[in-house]
């Protein structure tokens, strides 16, 4: 094996923070030597697995390499050379959210590191104060490869022309003039806001800040431009929302973690579905919100969106039909569960009348905010058996996820949250929005939720989140498409690479969204 091929080996490893024995090192070298044509992608495959293991240690042994590229030999030869996707479970994957991997970023080690140990719901108080520490921590290095953010070296042109480095809150006692800082908005009192970092707290002044795009709420992260004053409030000139990453720079300096969920696939796998899906013209995603069981015009309604799909050439793949499924909210007080079912029941019969549909669409539901479960605290987890068992029995390719899930079609990522999130991200703004880039409501909500990387970053105290299961509601890196089930008015917005669209109530006013994998098209779509 050549000395260039050594030296790709040790850069390979040095920059996820792996140390190689030199035994390690012909092992990894006698193992690329049976992929002549394709050093590169096993090399990627390798380290790929090495770090989705459980490694003891950042230095790796014989014993350790040898594990995996065992491992990997004896899966290579299993697969049949004429298939190279047997070893695919799909192209299509549905992620409910109590399967999506966590990932906490180690500042220290510069690098994401897998939680491999168990995620119990009843999180102790630690884990509440991790929730908004993993929250700071995945914008802070988001942040810090932004060179105007950075702190500038003697001989770099920002040192000339002046920089926005970063403070530590800690850092602001004392100090005189402009200083930047990043922080979480916070209420330690009743009426008093401060902004908190990892060292640190102080009591901001937002009387005469000038502000950028997006719903300012507590608990949300920002950056703030000001100066301390005498009395020791940070009085706040300018602030906004971090700035964002390109998709393909987060997931080019982290390659080979899946923080999405689902399969990990090598780079060759990924061209080849990349390949598929751009000649998948026929596929097709028909996606409602607030479906009704019990209101009888939204279920003719919906039969007749049904008919219609029925008689097309090319049935859709995929009907993903959000809740809520009652008129009213789910209470035991007004509602039975046994009525439900049957209601569920019906739906199943309405559907199965459809033959085409039943044999060749996959039909994905997922609850809403007022649907029976055990809890409302996000994320959902999918609705309960008891009312779903009829509705299976009549639909074989049912499925039902938890609220929010992930599709993973071919190589897109695609995000499915069912909320009435805009209404109470509005109602929890500390001060009035900004309208000098957009007034459009549907617009600041995808600007705020991008930017924080996170579908739901209201307080708390309004709407309650499993602190071990935060990280289900994470966008890092951005998803290619986010579907916003709410019921306010239908919308499409496209922003910064990711695609964002309400469907609409279709039990309101009969909208829904049409969409078109191949080339990421949104059709808006009603019924008279």
């Amino acid at each position: 094996m050549s000395g260039k091929m050594r030296a790709k080996v040790h850069n390979k490893f040095k920059m996820r923070g792996y140390t190689l024995k030199v035994e390690a090192l012909k092992e990894i070298l006698s193992f690329l030597s049976n992929f002549e044509d394709a050093e590169d992608e096993a090399l990627d495959l390798l380290v790929d697995e090495l770090h989705t293991g459980s490694l003891k240690s950042s230095v790796l042994d014989k014993e350790s390499v040898q594990r995996v590229t065992s491992r990997l030999l004896e899966a290579g030869s299993a697969v049949d050379d004429d298939n190279p996707y047997t070893n695919m479970s799909t192209s299509f994957s549905v992620i409910d959210a109590f399967d999506i991997p966590k990932y906490r970023y180690d500042p220290i080690r510069k690098m994401f590191c897998q939680h491999t140990g168990r995620l119990p719901i009843h999180g102790d108080a630690s884990a509440k104060a991790w929730l908004y520490r993993d929250r700071f921590l995945l914008l802070s290095q988001r942040l810090s490869r932004i060179p105007q953010f950075s702190k500038p070296s003697f001989n770099s042109e920002l040192s000339g022309l002046g920089s926005c480095e970063i403070s530590q809150i800690q850092s602001l006692v004392g100090r005189t003039g402009i200083s930047w800082v990043m922080g979480v908005i916070s209420q330690f009192e009743d009426g008093h806001y401060y902004l908190e970092d990892l060292t640190a707290a102080v009591e901001i002044n937002l009387s005469n800040a000038k502000k950028t795009t997006g719903y300012f709420c507590e608990n949300t992260i920002v950056l703030a431009q000001g100066e301390m004053r005498l009395d020791g409030i940070f009085q706040v000139q300018t602030f906004g929302f971090p700035p964002l990453e390109d998709r393909e720079k987060s997931t080019t300096l982290f390659s080979g973690l899946n923080y999405f969920g689902g399969d990990t696939l090598s780079k060759e796998d990924t061209l080849k579905l990349a390949e598929m899906e751009s000649s998948a013209v026929n596929e097709m995603f028909v996606i409602l919100s607030d479906i009704w069981l019990d209101h009888d015009e939204t279920m003719a309604k919906l039969e007749t969106v049904l008919d219609g799909y029925e008689d097309v050439e090319v049935v859709p793949s995929l009907f993903v039909l959000m809740g809520n499924f009652c008129s009213r909210r789910f209470d035991l007080a007004y509602n039975s569960l046994s009525t439900l079912r049957s209601n569920f029941a019906k739906l199943g019969k309405m559907i199965g009348n459809h033959q085409r549909l039943k044999e060749h669409s996959r039909f994905l539901f997922i609850p809403g905010p007022d649907d029976a479960g055990p809890s409302k605290v996000l994320p959902r987890c999918a609705l309960p058996k008891y009312l779903t068992e009829e509705i299976r029995k009549h639909i074989p390719n049912a499925i039902f996820a938890s609220n929010p899930c992930r599709i993973k079609f071919y190589t897109q990522e695609i995000v499915f949250f069912r909320h009435d999130l805009l209404n109470k991200m509005r109602n929890s703004c500390l001060i009035p929005h900004s309208t000098e880039e957009t007034s459009d409501f549907f617009e600041l909500l995808v600007a705020t939720i991008t930017h924080q990387s996170h579908l739901c970053p209201l307080p708390l105290s309004v709407q309650p989140i499993i602190w071990n299961y935060d990280h289900c509601l994470h966008l890092y890196p951005s998803p290619h498409m986010i579907v916003l089930g709410d019921s306010s008015e239908q919308k499409a917005f496209k922003y910064t690479g990711t695609t964002c669209f309400n469907p609409g109530s279709f039990s309101n006013d009969y909208t829904f969204v049409v969409y078109r994998p191949c080339n990421q098209e949104v059709e808006l779509s009603a019924l008279e």
